[in-house]
């Protein structure tokens, strides 16, 4: 995997025109994620449009129901070609697994690849203290240990976390997670929202195979020349 390739561009914007032109200016990012925003304005028609333009789909709307619900969506979004998919962790292992076994089965009955399924440990938003306040402990390393641990019990193929908790996972499991980290932030740019980051070289150095990165790129005036300065970081 080349550096460009472990960048996924968060398509953070509210309408389809605004997103496919952005694609169309990052001509040299593979993989584009479509988040609760911009897939409840637009829907799956967005996804033909990215396709035509030859990029990978990242579906991040966090699943979490009943697990014939998430098995569902699953295998809907396969049905679109979405290449990877996020669901929540703490939705529990009976969730996570009916969402394995619907990829599974998606890929059997069609021989195509299967959907990477992610799950998500603990929002880079938060921090010890809102962790506290809504009964899960104020430990947030531990915490991600015990979601991440219950996400590959599950059938998952990987997780998505802040980068500060990349090595105690590369440290527990090795390399049978896909480790996916948003809260990234190259040196140039201000964090924002995000308590919990780091820069791309950083993560990368740590164990992380792929950042997620938003308006750093999105939010620049030259967004492809932005996106190949984050490449450069990386190296």
């Amino acid at each position: 995997m080349t550096n460009a390739d472990r960048i996924i561009i968060a398509l953070d914007v509210p309408a389809k025109d605004e997103a496919v032109a952005l694609v169309s200016r990052l001509k040299d990012a593979r993989t584009f994620k479509v988040g609760l925003e911009l897939f409840t304005a637009e829907g799956p028609s967005l996804f033909r449009k990215l396709k035509a333009l030859r990029k990978d789909l990242f579906l991040d709307l966090k699943l979490h129901d009943i697990p014939n619900t998430v098995a569902g969506a699953v295998r809907s979004a396969f049905r679109h070609g979405v290449q990877m998919m996020t669901l929540h962790a703490s939705g529990g292992r009976e969730m996570m697994a009916a969402a394995a076994e619907a990829a599974r089965r998606g890929a059997d009955e069609t021989g195509r690849p299967r959907p990477v399924l992610l799950g998500v440990t603990v929002l880079t938003s938060l921090k010890g203290a809102d962790l506290e306040e809504v009964g899960q402990g104020e430990d947030v390393a531990a915490q991600v240990l015990r979601l991440a641990g219950l996400a590959k019990a599950a059938g998952l193929d990987g997780v998505v976390c802040s980068p500060r908790e990349i090595e105690v996972l590369r440290r527990e499991f090795g390399r049978e997670l896909v480790i996916v980290t948003p809260g990234i932030r190259p040196v140039w740019a201000a964090a924002q929202d995000q308590k919990r980051v780091m820069t791309p070289a950083e993560a990368v150095a740590k164990g992380a195979d792929y950042l997620v990165i938003g308006r750093p790129v999105t939010g620049a005036p030259a967004p492809n020349e932005a996106f190949l300065r984050i490449v450069e970081e990386i190296a």
